[in-house]
């Protein structure tokens, strides 16, 4: 199969995957810190489960970028969703058994599925040409338009299901989430082929590039570009959670019904993915550095948009914002970090930027109920505002023409 084929089968693969995958989160992240402030008792832990989610998936981050280039990046991607599929099992049964300790090590384990599968972006990026790679990049992330479409909506339906057979209405979305990535373990599995870090080896060879010296991890960082797109990354990531994982609280607390909370969630990750396309033109056509710039500062306007009013409509526009500003500086990030690795270096240093990720999400996840508890909504607004403006400063940092900064 010719290697622009094989790239192209690749980048679709890796999108189905992203599209189940994203289903199995987001059918359970609508409700978890409704869990979570249900199981323990107290609403400033209703961000704790989710911090978990981030931490586990922090943590297994390191784990995936040991494995990649050793086994390779398709066992690599099937094991962490088997991973999630242990993990949404355990999720689920500790919500019949009302346990808070036991449902927090099952979103764990999920965190962990959602770092292997995050790779999954870099993968699509390491077998494109430079000119095609943000395109490649954006979409894998695309993928998860289906997951903002039918996670969301399966969230009444699996509850009334978990209701009929006896058990709590919550744990009947964390058994949609394991079917979701037991389907996305098979789909990797059969299709991924040949195996992303083979062919990435090929095109490199094929665009007659020297072979590139791999630096030391020390070198790497002190790379100002390299920089700037891991805090970019982790700074969007860290804002868009912040403000999403207490909305949903938010809104039950002025006795907003199920149905109206999952459709701002679904609008939510509309705006993170659908929009992929998009911006992966821009970051091919502008370059990097712009599309992070306009990235920060539709962070800043959805941030302040939520403090408005507690209506579904204008919580539905800001969340849209919040995910549409993410996304940019997500693709935007995420393809500066790609042009400025060789082959060798990027296992290791991309999962090290999603460990820092992961970490700095785990957080804000973990931080979002107290703050809540104790300033507010609108505050936490504000707060994610001024972070957003700080990102869009250091954006500036970077030159902005040229189609790889």
């Amino acid at each position: 199969m010719p290697t622009s084929a094989a790239a192209r089968k690749l980048k679709w693969t890796l999108f189905g995957t992203q599209a189940l995958g994203s289903a199995g989160f987001l059918v359970a992240s609508t409700v978890t810190p409704i869990v979570g402030a249900e199981l323990s008792g107290k609403a400033a832990f209703a961000g704790v489960p989710t911090a978990c989610y981030w931490a586990g998936g922090a943590l297994a981050a390191l784990l995936w970028g040991r494995l990649m280039d050793p086994i390779g990046r398709r066992k690599t991607l099937s094991l962490g969703l088997l991973v999630g599929v242990v993990g949404a099992a355990i999720a689920s049964f500790f919500v019949v058994r009302h346990s808070f300790a036991g449902f927090v090590l099952g979103l764990s384990l999920m965190g962990a599925a959602n770092s292997a599968l995050q790779l999954a972006r870099f993968m699509a990026g390491e077998v494109h040409r430079i000119q095609e790679r943000g395109r490649a990049i954006s979409t894998v992330v695309l993928g998860g338009t289906a997951g903002a479409v039918i996670g969301p909506v399966l969230v009444a339906p699996m509850s009334n299901l978990a209701v009929s057979l006896g058990g709590p209405p919550l744990a009947g979305p964390y058994v949609a989430s394991a079917f979701f990535f037991l389907l996305g373990s098979l789909v990797v599995t059969a299709l991924l082929r040949p195996d992303p870090r083979d062919l990435a080896l090929e095109v490199h060879r094929a665009s007659e590039l020297p072979a590139a010296a791999i630096r030391e991890i020390h070198e790497i960082l002190s790379d100002h570009g390299v920089r700037v797109a891991g805090v970019t990354m982790a700074t969007g990531q860290l804002v868009m959670v912040m403000l999403m994982v207490i909305t949903s609280l938010h809104m039950s607390h002025h006795h907003h019904a199920l149905s109206s909370i999952a459709a701002v969630m679904s609008s939510h990750v509309f705006g993170m993915y659908a929009f992929s396309v998009v911006s992966g033109r821009l970051a091919d056509r502008w370059g990097r550095g712009p599309l992070i710039r306009v990235g920060a500062m539709v962070l800043m306007v959805a941030c302040l948009l939520a403090t408005i009013s507690t209506d579904v409509t204008p919580l539905a526009v800001s969340l849209f914002l919040l995910g549409l500003g993410w996304n940019f500086c997500y693709v935007g990030g995420s393809t500066l970090l790609s042009d400025l690795l060789s082959q060798g270096e990027r296992a290791r240093i991309q999962s090290i930027n999603d460990f820092v990720l992961t970490s700095m999400a785990g957080g804000g996840s973990a931080l979002s109920g107290f703050v809540f508890s104790a300033v507010g909504y609108s505050i936490m607004g504000y707060l994610s505002a001024a972070v957003s403006l700080a990102l869009f400063w250091l954006s500036l940092s970077l030159p902005k023409p040229g189609k790889a900064a």
